[in-house]
């Protein structure tokens, strides 16, 4: 309740909310105005769409946060809500596929722009470290309630309306998120210094690649992506055709992932306060991989039954959980401030462009040669990332030193513990310090 006293805070979570139930309700639509255009066609359709949307999250996010200290946040927030509030209104009236391609295009291009800028904004309007980690945890929470109720709520609406209407519902959540933002005092970012248009874009990657635990996050973005895919792509088929489910035990199965992320997001926070971000992260990703490795072994023994594939189910979501939500702590402490924007872009296009070589192996090998073999290729993927993220993000042993005032530099070369440093010796702010503390 001490973080939603933060009025900021309170109309900027609000209109996240807002605007992912109108994205969930725009999905189901979309993917019945495809069956409406494609018929038999629709699932090629989609996993089109899909792609657009992973290339322009990669591509667009870098771009947006390179000019994001040039523009005033809060006005270029609202402007992307009011453009994808467009897009979503003109999706009904549509006749052709290829126009589904230019408008995902242009939503998902916003939607690029605007996920970066808000979650460096969150910094801004959130300083204390503890409410930080809560509000990334809400955040998080967000994400999973969309995925879990944003189904159910289309299926009530359409018992009595068309799909139709569902885009005019989401362009009506849009305009109301646009208006939360507006209300919102959201102070403009700090000047980065890149002069160049080139160094702007790049900025960010080379804070990553230049970090230890940065290139650890990178890496451990390829074990989350590889065992959510066998979740976000497989579970349909695998439900209605492995175990004969029907469409609402499709829908009981992702709630049992979006469930176990739920749980963990929740008692995480306090979690956070007493131990470090890194035995977090790396528990989530042994998590993931004791996930994946059930799942390749549940197939390929044909032990497929509801009581086996629903713990595997929690666990995944829960082991994503444990990566995804300190990722923005890590990030916050690991970048100056004035880069943070580009920082959080590049984290933001570096996960989608995992989730992007993925997303394929699970859907078309999956379908092309069944589901033992698809994850199994995820699970070497994951096992590579898992083993890439404890070689590239070494225990930081030099942060007692730092508390103590020694160089950060020559301890560790991260520059999270240079800034750290700083805050020990008083130049920075006491609630700068409380990081060095639980870090």
């Amino acid at each position: 309740m001490r973080l939603f006293a933060i009025r900021d805070f309170r109309h900027l979570f609000s209109a996240q909310i807002i605007a992912l139930f109108g994205t969930g309700l725009a999905t189901v639509a979309l993917g019945l105005l495809a069956y409406e255009l494609a018929g038999a066609s629709a699932g090629a359709v989609l996993a089109t769409a899909l792609t657009i949307k992973m290339v322009m999250y990669v591509l667009i996010a870098p771009l947006a946060a390179a000019y994001a200290d040039r523009l005033p946040r809060r006005m270029f927030l609202t402007l992307l809500d009011v453009v994808r509030a467009m897009v979503v209104l003109a999706l009904p009236f549509v006749t052709e596929i290829w126009q589904i391609y230019v408008l995902i295009g242009v939503l998902q291009a916003a939607s690029a722009a605007f996920t970066p800028t808000f979650q460096a904004v969150i910094p801004d309007i959130v300083p204390e470290e503890s409410d930080y980690t809560r509000a990334l945890s809400a955040s998080q929470v967000a994400y999973t309630m969309e995925s879990l109720l944003s189904p159910v709520l289309a299926a009530v609406a359409l018992t009595f309306m068309t799909f139709n209407w569902l885009f005019v519902g989401t362009s009506v959540g849009f305009v109301l998120s646009a208006i939360l933002v507006l209300s919102t005092r959201i102070p403009n970012a700090a000047p980065s210094g890149q002069a160049g248009a080139w160094n702007r874009v790049t900025s960010g990657m080379k804070v990553f690649f230049s970090t230890p635990r940065l290139r650890g996050v990178m890496a451990l973005n390829l074990v989350v992506a590889a065992a959510g895919s066998i979740v976000v792509v497989n579970t349909v088929n695998y439900v209605r055709d492995q175990l004969g489910g029907t469409q609402a035990d499709v829908a009981w199965m992702l709630a049992a992932s979006g469930g176990g992320t739920l749980l963990v997001a929740l008692f995480l926070p306090r979690v956070l306060d007493r131990i470090a971000e890194r035995v977090v992260m790396m528990t989530g990703a042994v998590v993931l991989l004791a996930g994946v490795l059930a799942a390749v072994a549940m197939t390929a023994a044909q032990a497929i039954s509801w009581t086996i594939t629903a713990p595997i189910w929690v666990a995944i979501g829960g082991g994503m959980a444990l990566i995804v939500t300190p990722t923005g702590r890590v990030i916050r402490g690991s970048a100056p401030k004035p880069e943070l924007p580009a920082a959080f872009a590049a984290q933001f296009s570096l996960s989608h462009l995992a989730w992007l070589v993925t997303y394929p192996i699970a859907g078309w090998v999956g379908t092309a040669s069944g589901f033992t073999l698809a994850w199994s290729i995820l699970a070497a993927l994951a096992i590579t990332g898992a083993i890439a993220a404890q070689m590239l993000w070494p225990r930081e042993k030099g942060t007692k030193a730092i508390v103590a005032g020694t160089d950060a530099e020559t301890a560790t070369g991260d520059p999270a513990l240079r800034e750290e440093t700083e805050a020990a010796e008083g130049t920075l702010a006491a609630s700068q310090c409380s990081c060095v503390r639980t870090a």
